[in-house]
């Protein structure tokens, strides 16, 4: 009869370790928690050829390595998994519920997937490596930490509230931006539509009734022969921009430029670092307050950083912690994040309420993140409205000014 090697944790929050002789995995976990035990890891003791070595099950993985579902339906799978766990089934049971609940086709091979590793007596945690395009580390580390703690329900709801917190937070700033998108790309286009088909009527016009345009209307004339005779240097400027710019952000030293350059935007980096700002501390808090210790939660947070020059700087801020620095004070020598903010991660650190203090800082800068969004979202479209009246204005004074030249000299010639 197969063996299985197993660790859990009991009542108490201790350890338990031993080894059952019993048909296959599901009856192991099924032994376990009758012992009023939460499984941590269940695993084949090799007796034979048929265990599958390293490359075996590195080969049964790699179809899983692109698989890749939408964000909905991540949070839909965390958010049912926990509520299956808390109504009392087992990890096993619930991964076999959901396989059958959920109809997306590549949310049900990820799940048959999952719980077949469970079935070959994998952890969880383990089995979630396999799809590193839809578990993120962060995702990973905290399930792994809920099996080792035996709260893993507790842990599904607080991911599920991270990964909400954070769309929603990403979601703010897209549906902000969209108004003035919108506003810039209609005026040029009717700037364009002005410059290209209304000038060219007017030239014509004045051609065939003589006389000398006015200044600006040679400058709205100028600017239309560039257009419409030149629009494939733009073209060919516009396309070797693009090239030479993925080219230069390639490098290590030209990403780290960009991103340093980003954060000093006018308004766009106010609110990329408001964001970070929100999205470090909310993130790093989830961490501690599961488990996670101090020096692999910054790895997290470097890791979805999403800028280099942040990542850089964060690195940095690892090595003054491994030296022995508090991490309040290694930020602040870094300068990356504002003095409030390294303030109150002091107080958080010195009262021992590290994990909590850093979820009110988060509620802070996500607050402030909505006011910067809010009074840049209301600046953008009138600045956008004045700078399009203003080309606009200029379009059709140049247009008046020639009908005005136009009809001075008919009324000077003689009759």
């Amino acid at each position: 009869m197969p063996q299985f090697s197993y660790r859990a944790r009991n009542a108490q929050g201790g350890l338990v370790e031993g080894v059952l002789n019993v048909a296959d995995r599901a009856v192991a976990i099924q032994q376990i928690e009758q012992q009023d035990c939460v499984p941590i890891r269940i695993e084949a003791i090799a007796t034979g050829p048929q265990v599958l070595d390293g490359k075996a099950v590195a080969a049964a993985a790699a179809p899983t390595q692109n698989l890749k579902i939408p964000h909905g339906q991540l949070l839909i799978f965390t958010e049912q998994l926990g509520h299956l766990l808390q109504a009392g089934m087992t990890l096993d049971e619930s991964l076999g519920v959901l396989e059958k609940r959920l109809k997306h086709p590549r949310v049900q091979q990820m799940t048959h997937a999952l719980h077949q590793a469970l079935v070959d007596g994998r952890s969880f945690s383990q089995a979630l490596r396999d799809f590193p395009r839809i578990f993120p580390a962060l995702y990973v580390n905290m399930v792994g930490a809920g099996e080792a703690s035996g709260a893993l329900p507790e842990i599904l709801t607080r991911v599920v509230e991270h990964l909400m917190q954070t769309k929603n937070l990403r979601d703010r700033v897209q549906q902000a931006l969209i108004y003035p998108a919108f506003l810039a790309l209609a005026g040029s286009a009717l700037i364009i539509i002005f410059i290209t088909f209304m000038v060219p009527q007017l030239t014509n016009f004045m051609a065939q009734t003589g006389g000398t345009l006015p200044l600006p209307t040679r400058v709205l004339v100028g600017a239309n022969h560039v257009i419409t005779g030149y629009w494939w240097v733009f073209v060919l400027v516009v396309l070797g921009g693009i090239v030479g710019f993925r080219a230069f952000v390639r490098s290590e030293e030209g990403r780290l430029t960009w991103d340093r350059f980003r954060l000093a935007i006018p308004g766009y980096g106010r609110i990329r670092q408001h964001q970070y700002y929100a999205q470090f501390s909310r993130t790093l808090g989830t961490l501690m307050e599961n488990g996670i210790p101090l020096l692999r939660a910054l790895d997290l947070v470097t890791e979805i950083a999403g800028n280099k020059y942040v990542e850089a700087k964060l690195r940095d801020v690892r090595r003054a912690v491994i030296d022995g620095a508090n991490l309040s004070s290694a930020l602040a020598k870094e300068k990356l994040f504002p003095e409030l903010f390294t303030d109150m991660m002091a107080v958080g650190e010195q009262t021992g309420h590290f994990a909590r203090t850093m979820q009110t800082i988060a509620d802070v800068y996500e607050r402030e993140l909505d006011r910067t969004v809010n009074v840049i979202s209301a600046l953008i479209p009138p600045v956008i409205i004045v700078l399009i009246a203003v080309v606009v204005g200029f379009v059709v004074y140049s247009i008046l000014s020639a009908v005005f030249e136009m009809t001075h000299s008919l009324q000077a010639r003689p009759q």
